[in-house]
């Protein structure tokens, strides 16, 4: 098939060949993997030819026709075995030298080398394609993408400099901080590309403010367009379990805000009949596991990972209350999905969900486990309130949240990026 490649072939608004890059794209409990998902399917759905290139762990792509071309590396991170050493025989190049012993001096080195060794690929194919999308890679590899002749549209969800700046407050003593200065440090890396790969795309007014301030970006570049909710997953399902509430977030990373929840959970347990499921998995042993032990919940509260989407879907409108603790979130796509499933929400007052909840759901102090349980108790005793957030979230995802819509506008910003690059072609070529 062919598109409007910067070659001049084919019609202008026909078929594109669309390459998605993302360096990681967990199925369910990763932003990045649920997004790369289903923008895959809705541009799919739109006629378009998707390809995705991605490194472990895998996306699931919901649709025959997508391509999954997998771009591997070490696998340095798998959730059974992190942090391990591979045998000298998994060993292939000089990019797999530099990815473990970026790992072994306490660095992430996954962006640097997925986009290097995405690169070789599309050197290797760069006819086969009409726009690459980058999923927030934004490794140096990147730089040399436009240099083929592809054009390049980069996604930037919230930058990583946030996650940095949480991480670091919340470490203990001079050897933890050091240690997640280092990790971070690929994003000295993603600030520099960000600033020199053309037209961004983000997903709220807020993550725009920060990645101007952070990286340096000019907001001329920078164009927001939201995410949208899967509905067929994620919608009202009948009865609720009473006293449940939902959150969905990463256990160990301080940014999500699980120890407050836990903390305000804690509270409210002396007094109320309640329960808290978090979708994530915890690392053995971690902060998270810690804090459960030392507030003594037992059984008030369970981790589930691993599940299939009806399952997610399912729990997710079993809730009487969905909860958001994050200190930060560029968007929130489980926020969405929480209003989507009718269930009422409350999220913290930080970042974009502010923007993105509206007055749909209530919004707490991030980091206050006071209020927050407060908030909580305020809910579980009031049925006609939570009636109230359930019909504000579920009109609010309707008039606002469709990914169809996102693919769409999606696509607008692709023959973009095609438009520039066929103008600079012929501009080269006239002088």
């Amino acid at each position: 098939m062919r598109g409007t490649d910067v070659d001049g072939a084919g019609e202008p608004g026909g078929p594109l060949r669309v390459a998605l890059l993302s360096y990681r794209s967990k199925p369910h409990c990763g932003g990045q993997g649920v997004y790369l998902r289903h923008l895959s399917r809705e541009l799919a759905d739109l006629g378009h030819a998707v390809e995705v290139l991605s490194g472990q762990p895998y996306p699931e792509l919901d649709r025959d026709g997508i391509v999954l071309t997998k771009i591997p590396s070490l696998d340095l991170y798998r959730d059974e075995d992190p942090f391990r050493t591979p045998s000298l025989g998994e060993f292939r190049d000089w990019v797999d030298v530099l990815e473990f012993a970026h790992m072994k001096t306490g660095g992430f080195p996954e962006p640097l080398t997925f986009s290097l060794r995405v690169l070789r690929e599309l050197r290797r194919r760069r006819r086969d394609f009409d726009v690459v999308h980058d999923n927030q890679v934004l490794g140096l590899g990147n730089l040399g993408i436009p240099r083929l002749g592809l054009p390049l549209v980069t996604s930037i969800h919230h930058p990583i400099s946030v996650d940095r700046r949480i991480d670091i407050q919340a470490a203990r003593g001079v050897k933890q901080k050091l240690g997640k200065r280092r990790w971070y440090g690929f994003v000295a890396m993603q600030s520099q590309v960000s600033r020199r790969i053309g037209p961004v795309l983000t997903v709220s007014e807020s993550s725009k403010v920060d990645i101007v301030k952070d990286f340096k970006v000019d907001p001329r570049d920078i164009d927001i367009l939201p995410l949208g909710v899967d509905t067929r997953i994620f919608h009202p399902r009948g009865e609720r379990t009473p006293g449940r509430i939902v959150a969905m977030a990463s256990a160990d990373a301080p940014i999500k805000g699980v120890d407050v929840l836990l903390r305000a959970v804690a509270k409210l347990a002396t007094e109320r009949d309640v329960h808290v499921i978090v979708v994530s998995r915890p690392q053995k042993d971690g902060p998270t596991e810690k804090l459960v032990r030392e507030l003594a919940l037992g059984e008030r509260v369970r981790f589930v990972s691993g599940i299939s989407d009806d399952e997610l879907g399912e729990l997710m409108a079993s809730a009487e209350i969905a909860v958001v603790p994050s200190r930060y979130e560029g968007f929130s796509l489980p926020a969405v999905e929480h209003m989507a499933s009718g269930t009422p929400l409350v999220a913290s007052r930080a970042g974009a969900l502010p923007e993105v909840v509206g007055d749909a759901g209530v919004l707490v102090q991030p980091g206050d486990a006071e209020e927050l349980a407060a908030t909580l108790r305020r809910l579980h005793d009031d049925a006609a309130e939570r009636a109230r957030a359930s019909a504000a979230g579920l009109a609010r995802v309707q008039e606002r949240f469709a990914w169809p819509a996102v693919a769409k506008a999606t696509v607008e910003h692709y023959r973009a990026a095609v438009a520039q690059a066929n103008y600079l072609r012929l501009a080269r070529e006239a002088e």
